[in-house]
């Protein structure tokens, strides 16, 4: 017998159409599933590789900071190193002009005065004495001005005893230099 199709052609077309609208939109659905996919792992693995060069760089940063207290605890120690130098330059330096210091006392106090402290304090000397009389303290000051080894003498206290012997307590105030300064300002002077 002969097969008569009674459905109507139409419902078929619809149904064939159906199922290809359905078919196209899984394939849709899965190729936006797939490119959506695609797009995460790239993005994912594009985060991850920043990760990476961000800890490769908080490594490397990390390592300069610790050489970086390194140098700053070198620079600190040379420093003290620097200052120890000078130091010890400077009391090397320091160590005839004692010697010269105590041989101009001897050579510039005059004849009728005695001296009976003498205190030091960085490079300013206090020095304190009984003098016969008030010129003699002048003629000291003259010395002291003349000496190398001591300048700029300036006269703090000057106190006449009396008794049975007139005598003058007073304190002088001047300052330790040497040959070497004394010519270095004279010849700035003359400049």
């Amino acid at each position: 017998m002969a097969h008569i199709n009674l459905l109507p052609w139409r419902e078929e077309q619809r149904q064939e159409q159906t199922r290809q609208f359905i078919t196209i939109t899984i394939l849709s659905l899965l190729l936006t599933g797939a490119l959506v996919f695609l797009v995460h792992m790239t993005l994912d693995n594009q985060i991850q590789h920043q990760k990476y060069r961000n800890k490769l760089l908080q490594d490397e940063i990390s390592r300069l900071d610790a050489a970086l207290e390194q140098i700053k605890g070198l620079e600190e120690t040379k420093a003290q190193l620097l200052a120890r130098m000078e130091v010890i330059q400077s009391l090397q330096q320091q160590r005839p002009q004692i010697v010269h210091l105590f041989d101009d006392f001897v050579r510039t106090v005059p004849e009728g005065i005695y001296l009976t402290e003498i205190t030091q304090n960085g490079n300013e000397l206090i020095i304190k004495g009984v003098a016969e009389s008030n010129g003699r303290v002048s003629a000291y000051m003259r010395n002291i001005d003349a000496s190398e080894w001591m300048s700029t003498p300036k006269l703090k206290v000057i106190e006449t005893r009396k008794g049975t012997l007139r005598s003058s307590d007073f304190t002088l105030i001047t300052s330790q230099s040497s040959p070497d300064k004394n010519k270095d300002n004279n010849e700035g002077d003359d400049k």
